[in-house]
């Protein structure tokens, strides 16, 4: 018996720290940010509001937790999540937080508030829409696209919208998507749309959120909308 708890003390301790690493919120905006795709510590530090110093210290920690890793590319020291299945995780955690913590829920209320009049269409919802009828627009930055995007989808920034209105279709619903389900870049995309004439709406989800909705479907309803 004493072996055994033995055993199950050291394995909760190394569950444990994991707990430990992900205890700083700035460690779990990183990670958020690194889900995206691959960032050095320059690009960061400006994403974060954080000193260069202050992001390398937090990324030695994830690192150290084997939560990322990296490599060197010219001068840069590009960091990225050590697997996806650390994505997956934070959506799972995103979720579990709206759930039981009504403080979530009403943060995610204020940032949107001065886009109430844009309601969010459900994947299931989407996912019925007439095959061809659908522009899925992604508005992160260009490299989070090339990272990774859903198929089909088009790369826009939002920075860059303004002055890309003319390459886009005016015949088809524009649905736009960006970091998830914190991220208001969507919400001002479609806002621009709108004012310009263009059919648009939002998802919630973001390519992780996407995945973990449809992991079961087969065929991938993305492949439905090309």
């Amino acid at each position: 018996m004493d072996d055994e708890r033995k055993w199950k003390d050291n394995l909760y301790l190394e569950f444990a720290r994991i707990g430990t690493c992900l205890s700083s919120p700035k460690r779990l905006e990183l990670i958020d940010l690194l889900s995206q795709g691959p960032k050095s510590v320059e690009q960061l530090s400006k994403s974060t509001g954080m000193s260069v110093a202050n992001v390398s210290q937090h990324l030695q920690t994830l690192h150290d937790s084997k939560l990322v890793r990296f490599h060197k590319k010219g001068n840069y020291v590009i960091y990225e999540v050590a697997e996806l299945s650390i994505a997956d995780f934070m959506v799972g955690l995103h979720r579990l937080g709206e759930k039981q913590l009504t403080t979530i829920q009403q943060l995610k209320a204020e940032v949107f508030q001065d886009h109430a009049n844009i309601t969010p269409i459900a994947l299931d919802e989407l996912k019925k829409k007439e095959r061809g009828q659908v522009l899925l627009l992604d508005v992160r930055p260009e490299d989070e696209y090339q990272a990774g995007h859903l198929p089909g989808a088009v790369s826009v920034p939002v920075d860059d919208l303004k002055t890309k209105l003319a390459t886009l279709p005016t015949d088809k619903e524009i649905v736009v998507y960006c970091r998830g389900p914190y991220c208001i870049k969507s919400a001002q995309a479609v806002e621009i749309l709108k004012v310009n004439g263009f059919h648009a709406s939002r998802i919630e989800e973001g390519v992780h959120e996407w995945k973990r909705h449809f992991e079961q479907s087969s065929p991938s309803p993305l492949e439905e909308l090309q």
